[in-house]
Parts: C-alpha cells; sequence; structure tokens
C-alpha cells in the first residue's frame, strides 16, 4: 500500500470522529500548528470526552527516527535545509553586515520540540515576576507557573518544590556524558563560575550538564509526550501536511478555519474557540493572512480588515548567538563518530543498552552568568557543544576534531517585526528580528563572547584544546569583536513576542490570551510572551500551552 493511500485512509478515518454539518466540519475545539504549545493544548483540551477536537500541523507526522534519536538532531540541524523545518531567512540589515540569516522553526509534529536540542530550562522567577508586574500580564507571575511546570514534569533526579514527577514529559540527566563536558563545567568553575546541579530550582546561576527533555534515551517532544496516548482518542482528530490559509471571521467572532491538504480546500467550524499555536512568526501571519493586524498594512495588500489590531507582528525579538570554535589536540569530541567503523559501534550500542553517544544531545553542558554584572539575575546562556561544524556558517575543519561553545545575551532589548510580503498564504512574511539595533545588546553579547575565550583559556581544557579555529584572525580588541559579532552572530531559534500579551495598547492578547477585540480566539505559543525569558523557549512554551488549556477548559 503506498504512503499517499495510506495516508488518505487514515484522514478518511479520522474525520468520521467529527460532526459534518452540509458538509462543514464541526469542531468545539480548533488548535491551528502541532508543536511545543500545540500538542500539549490539543491533548488536554481531549481530555474531556464530550469535547470535540480538531489539530491541525503544516508539517509531517513525527516518524523518522533521526527526531527521536536524540544525536539525531546534529543530522538534522547543521544541515541548511530539512524536511522538518521552514526554511525562513531574515531580513537583510546594516547590523549584521547585511546578512540574510537562516531561521528554522519546526515544521514537523512537535514543532521545535521535535527538531532542537533537548535542553530544559524554564527561565528565572523574575522572568515571570516581570511579565506579572511590569509587563501587565497578572497571572503568569513565577508562583502562578510553577505550579503548571511541575505538573507536566516527569523528572528522574529531582523532586522538591522546584520539580514534579509523573508529569508527561521526560526529564533526565545526560545517560552517556562526554569527558569534554565534564572539563567544560571544570573550566567553567576555574573562570569563577560557581558548578550548580539544577538551572531550575533555587536559583539559575552557574555551570553544569544540562538535564534534557529525554525518557529512556529517547526525545520526549511534546508530540511524543502528550499525544503519545492522546492520539488514538476517537474526539481527536489531527492533521497534518495542512495549510491553514485564514481563519473565518464573522460579526467579530472566529467562526472556523480554512486550510489546504494538497490541492484539497477544507473548512472546519468551531462551536467554541480557536487557539493558534503557529509560533512567533507562524502566528502573526496567520492572523494578518485572516484580516487581524495593523489595518494600514493589511489594506496596502488589498486584505480585508476584520480587526485593526496594531500590534500583531510588532515587539518580534530573537536571542543572537556567537560561535566560538576550538581545534582539539585528539577525536574527543563527537566527531569521530564520523567514521563508519564508530558509527556502526554507537549504533549497536544505542540498540543493545540504551547508552553511547546516540543518547546526546551534543549540547550537554552550559552555563548561565552575567553579561551585565549589575543585574541581580544571569543574563548570558552558554551552550558548550562537541563538534566544530554544528551548525550552518561555522568552518569545517577538514581531517581534524573541533568543540563549539556558544553564548548569547538572553534578555534582547532590540524589536523587530513579522509582516506579510503578501496576501498569498505560501508566501514567506518579512521576517525582522532587528538583531544589535540596541547598542546595550551589542556591549552585552561583546562581554559573553569575551567570557568565552576565557572560559576556553582554562586550564582544565589545556589537555584536550590546540588553538582557537574561528575566530582566531579576530583581535582581542572589543571593537574586533564587535565586528565578528555583527559579520558571523546567528540566531538562537528563540523567537518570541510578535503577538505579545499584556494591556497596553499593542497587546495582541490579553492575560487569558484571548485575541483583543475578536471573540473565540487565542494565541497559544512564544509569541504572546512580552519578553523573553533567560532559558531556551521549548518548556516555556510547552507550560503555555498548558495552562491556556486550564483557562479554555475552566470557561466552558
Amino acid at each position: 500500500m503506498s504512503l499517499q493511500l495510506t495516508y488518505l485512509i487514515m484522514i478518511t478515518i479520522e474525520y468520521e470522529n467529527c460532526q459534518r454539518i452540509d458538509g462543514i466540519m464541526m469542531y468545539d475545539f480548533i488548535v491551528v500548528g502541532g508543536g511545543s504549545a500545540g500538542c500539549a493544548l490539543a491533548a488536554r483540551l481531549s481530555e474531556p470526552a464530550d469535547s470535540k477536537v480538531l489539530l491541525i500541523e503544516a508539517g509531517p507526522v513525527d516518524r523518522s527516527p533521526y527526531i527521536h534519536m536524540p544525536a539525531g538532531f546534529f543530522k538534522m540541524f547543521r544541515k541548511p535545509q530539512t524536511p522538518f523545518a521552514f526554511g525562513y531567512s531574515t531580513a537583510p540589515r546594516d547590523e549584521v553586515d547585511g546578512r540574510e540569516m537562516a531561521l528554522r522553526q519546526g515544521r514537523v509534529m512537535g514543532g521545535g520540540s521535535s527538531i532542537n536540542a533537548m535542553v530544559y530550562t524554564r527561565g528565572c522567577a523574575q522572568d515571570y515576576d516581570r511579565w506579572a508586574n511590569e509587563e501587565g500580564c497578572p497571572g503568569w507571575s513565577f508562583a502562578d507557573v510553577l505550579p503548571v511546570f511541575r505538573r507536566i514534569e516527569d523528572n528522574e533526579i529531582f523532586a522538591c518544590e522546584y520539580h514534579g514527577t509523573g508529569g508527561p514529559v521526560g526529564i533526565s540527566s545526560p545517560i552517556s556524558p562526554n569527558r569534554l563536558s565534564k572539563t567544560f563545567v571544570q573550566a567553567c568553575q576555574q573562570a569563577g563560575i560557581p558548578y550548580n546541579p539544577d538551572f531550575n530550582g533555587e536559583r539559575q546561576a552557574g555551570c553544569g550538564l544540562y538535564q534534557l527533555t529525554q525518557r529512556r534515551g529517547r526525545r520526549s517532544s511534546s508530540a511524543a509526550a502528550f499525544l503519545g496516548e492522546a492520539k488514538g482518542r476517537p474526539n481527536l482528530t489531527i492533521v497534518t501536511n495542512a495549510l491553514v490559509e485564514r481563519i473565518i471571521v464573522e460579526g467579530g467572532r472566529a467562526r472556523g478555519v480554512q486550510y489546504r491538504t494538497g490541492h484539497q480546500q477544507q473548512v472546519a467550524e468551531s462551536e467554541s474557540e480557536i487557539v493558534i499555536s503557529a509560533g512567533a512568526i507562524g502566528s502573526p501571519k496567520l492572523l494578518m493572512l485572516s484580516g487581524i493586524g495593523p489595518a494600514d498594512e493589511l489594506t496596502a495588500l488589498g486584505i480585508n480588515v476584520r480587526h485593526d489590531l496594531p500590534g500583531v507582528g510588532k515587539n518580534f525579538h530573537d536571542q543572537m548567538n556567537v560561535d566560538m570554535v576550538y581545534e582539539l589536540k585528539g577525536p574527543y569530541s563527537l566527531e569521530r563518530y564520523a567514521k563508519p567503523h564508530w558509527q556502526m559501534w554507537a549504533g549497536l550500542q544505542y540498540l543493545l543498552f540504551g547508552t553511547g553517544p546516540v543518547t546526546s544531545n551534543i549540547a550537554e553542558a552550559g552555563a548561565f552568568w552575567y553579561a551585565d554584572r549589575g543585574r541581580s539575575q544571569p543574563d548570558l546562556q552558554f551552550h558548550f557543544m562537541l563538534g566544530a561544524n554544528t551548525q550552518p556558517g561555522t568552518p569545517a575543519m577538514a581531517g581534524k576534531w573541533g568543540c563549539t561553545l556558544d553564548s548569547y545575551f538572553s534578555r534582547p532589548r532590540s524589536r523587530g517585526s513579522v509582516t506579510l510580503r503578501s496576501s498569498d498564504p505560501t508566501d514567506s512574511p518579512v521576517i525582522d528580528p532587528a538583531y544589535l539595533t540596541d547598542p546595550y545588546d551589542v556591549e552585552m553579547s561583546i562581554n559573553g563572547a569575551e567570557l568565552s575565550r576565557e572560559i576556553m583559556s582554562q586550564p582544565a581544557f589545556a589537555p584536550f584544546v590546540a588553538k582557537e579555529h574561528f575566530p582566531a584572525e579576530v583581535g582581542r580588541t572589543r571593537k574586533d569583536l564587535e565586528k565578528f559579532i555583527r559579520r558571523f552572530g546567528r540566531t538562537a531559534h528563540h523567537p518570541a513576542g510578535s503577538c505579545k500579551m499584556g494591556s497596553d495598547a499593542m497587546a495582541v492578547v490579553d492575560p487569558q490570551l484571548r485575541v483583543r477585540g475578536i471573540d473565540g480566539l487565542r494565541v497559544a505559543d512564544s509569541s504572546i510572551m512580552p519578553s523573553l525569558v533567560n532559558s531556551n523557549t521549548n518548556f516555556p512554551c510547552m507550560m503555555i500551552g498548558e495552562k491556556a488549556s486550564r483557562m479554555i477548559l475552566g470557561n466552558r
């Protein structure tokens, strides 16, 4: 049986789970986007047996073995193009030497949680208190979100006031940490950064091995964690490889969605609510295609304005990564497994024992520290990666081995936008994170690069590191590093803020995540963050999806 025929049969079976009225499929809830937040939402909304839920994902089902084997992240992410991600590029800016940067976002069931490095971090308590107390988001303080984090967590090590057990998302420590990862932790301590066994506990500052969104050596993505059992429910319909073209708005209320699978256009209607969880790029794009956004921009593209909401697509921001690559004296990194006989050995070890390098997420160790020493909480994050060519744009080392230390200033002040290129749903939007447009971000990024060099020069690395490979030709002055960062800095793949939550005139959603001025419509993903947290964004997005489901089901 062909894959195409199998897919059509699956879709036919799924459609039997919903009610049809005059050829239109009817549901209680429609979730657009099967990413970190969307999978959590769809699973929780379908827990009541009388709720009919539709989940629509733009990408394929997460069947690839590279998704579920942790080290598969390296194979998927280092390539300029991957079948599991939108191949977006940022708009060129003078501040980054006129470059267009690749900015990949998950396009597969599980979204970013299916293709990321599985690093489990949540951010500082002060990040969420800032949302609640300074940015107009009551109900989102750390005291409010901590119980949500704990509810979705199944931590194999920690069980305390900061951590949960028994939740859907597996959290574990590295199974077979590489020797170099441990050396990095020692070097950080030699550089004055204290050891921290738990970045998500009482304090975030320090260095250590990351905990990972893994369970028994396999990726614990949002799809695997939340949809593992839920996808078998008769009241949950899942449609993949589908492009949602617009939200249907009538009389100030979101009534349904229009989407396309292949060459066939479909319409599904909601009797209760529609939730957009398409990410910091996809969510504002869909709102604007639906006539919800800045009226002047929509009118200029010939889009019928349903609701003038000027904040849609604004406040967009991302963290900028600075990679420092080092040549090693021997085959100490995971690059040794590029040779066929080592690959075979690693594969057998994984299949037989569930251990070894295949369980590695490549970025096993890291640190949180201060770019601005006047801050009370860390504002730098580091990932130590067990290879030299882990990201597009970093130079390879032919015949040699290497490692990479990246840093990023986690609370950027620069703000950009996501705007439509045209009214065609298949067109990528214009994505402008406005990296380094605020001078403060430049200074903090330079501080991070300087600290990276300091860490890598510590005695712990002396037996392993031969020399700096990239940017070896760059001088040691701050001006030299600024030029390097503007030329080679890249996205941290943590875009956020483009449908921000709040109560001011530029807020797109209120603290209940309801789109202002449109009934029956919410947004729940990283786009609602008024400002980034000091963290990778995957687990906070899962929390947002879980919290949104409680808001919705509590209002039924």
